[in-house]
């Protein structure tokens, strides 16, 4: 069947299967604002939009007078920026999608959009095409490839124009967005669009649905392509593909409809910043926690980083994505491919998530218990159960509780002054 260009239509328009089946993915935050790399990726509204002092103290002492924000683009050098590398690193963080922004808020596009003149990676800085370097070594590395791009620009002369008609006339939409989603789509063929800068227009503006209507019936990524909620200033957590419904969205019990939680390593930005403390940047406890209760909770995790302006994935950064990317090694059985369980967490603790495949259940407990006794109640054991831990090999003795569910005696671990690391998971077979 075709689809209308209309939500009722879009919206019943089943999504590919690799993406929640994929459950794990890096999020990439990159463009002109690396360049100053100081407060956030708005660094552009909050200086020029704003006028913040902190800002405006922030060019005043570093850069020479009248500097303007389009002096930052030629220093956007890119120079240390190696696609194969940063492939590797997500590949070895357990990722399974990677979303880079093409385009932020500050219409800088990281390719050579050709509605972008003189603005793009192309053109200054980099004198490449950042967003076909890193989508071949992704597709090299069997990584799916998400294209993040903001529908709106803060100072574009037009976007101005159309906002000052309350909407009324689409110069912008029809001279600069859709040509640019239209070439993003042809050129790059992303499995992923993940749309933002929605929340001024109305859909009548931004003609979202006569744009995924081609996607979904026309495109050359008709059957595969997965796009998120992002599309109009009501459409969040109501249209689209599967819902963000906000930054690090946390809903608290099972959603009905596919969903992507979005975080940030760096707890205050997602651009890199020269500023950040080790206080700002997230542990591997609890960005592991963080995983785990999304995807207990039939969600995906996408996870931040902000590249330096030459392309350098601060070390920091790369020690997070590593550090995930081992438990995954161990743990990774229990969260790709998982579905949500009949009960997503033990009731009387956030510590411990289930998350299941076909007749097996996984029970991921996040803080070790003290006696090495784990307490389940919400299973229910039969003569035949069988419980194993994910990396220890042998089977786990477990006996009744005396209320319901199981006792199980985890293996011995070694005293030690620091807590053990967290997440651990223990698989239950024939449990129901």
């Amino acid at each position: 069947p075709r689809y209308r260009p209309d939500w009722a239509s879009l919206d019943a328009r089943p999504l590919p299967s690799w993406f929640d089946r994929a459950k794990v993915g890096v999020f990439v935050h990159w463009g002109v604002f690396s360049v100053p790399a100081w407060g956030s990726e708005w660094f552009w509204w909050h200086w020029q939009g704003e006028h913040r002092a902190d800002y405006e103290r922030f060019v005043q002492r570093r850069y020479p007078p009248d500097t303007t924000y389009a002096d930052f683009a030629p220093r956007f050098t890119a120079h240390d920026f190696q696609p194969r590398q940063w492939a590797q690193l997500f590949q070895r963080a357990g990722a399974r999608y990677v979303v880079l922004t093409t385009k932020h808020h500050e219409g800088f596009t990281n390719w050579g959009s050709p509605v972008s003149w003189n603005w793009n990676s192309l053109d200054t800085g980099p004198h490449r095409d950042l967003v076909g370097e890193l989508g071949q070594a992704l597709r090299e590395s069997d990584i799916h490839y998400g294209l993040y791009h903001s529908l709106y620009e803060w100072f574009h002369p037009l976007y101005l124009a159309d906002k000052e008609s309350g909407f009324k006339t689409q110069n912008f939409v029809l001279k600069k967005t859709m040509p640019e989603l239209y070439d993003l789509v042809l050129k790059y063929k992303p499995d992923l669009i993940w749309s933002d800068g929605d929340w001024e227009a109305p859909e009548s503006y931004w003609n979202s649905t006569s744009f995924l209507a081609w996607l979904y019936n026309d495109s050359p990524v008709k059957d595969t392509v997965v796009v998120n909620d992002r599309w109009c200033n009501n459409c969040s957590c109501h249209h689209g593909g599967y819902y963000n419904c906000a930054d690090k969205y946390k809903p608290g019990t099972l959603p009905p409809h596919k969903w992507e939680m979005c975080s940030s390593i760096d707890k205050l930005s997602w651009g890199y910043r020269s500023n950040m403390n080790i206080a700002d940047v997230m542990d591997e406890a609890s960005i592991i926690e963080e995983l785990v209760q999304t995807v207990s909770f039939g969600g995906n995790y996408l996870l931040n980083v902000g590249p330096t302006k030459e392309g350098v994935i601060v070390p920091i950064f790369q020690e997070r994505l590593l550090a995930l990317g081992r438990w995954l090694d161990t743990n990774g059985e229990a969260i790709y491919e998982s579905k949500p369980w009949r009960v997503q967490l033990e009731n009387s603790t956030d510590t411990v998530w289930y998350t299941s495949k076909g007749p097996v259940v996984y029970a991921i407990f996040l803080i070790w218990p003290q006696d090495n006794v784990l307490e389940l109640s919400s299973p229910t054991p039969s003569p035949a159960t069988q419980v194993t831990m994910l990396g220890f090999a042998g089977t786990l003795k477990w006996q009744k509780s005396p209320d319901k569910g199981l006792l199980i005696t985890l293996p011995y671990m070694l005293p030690s002054p620091l807590p053990p690391q967290s997440g651990w998971t223990v698989k239950l077979e024939r449990v129901k």
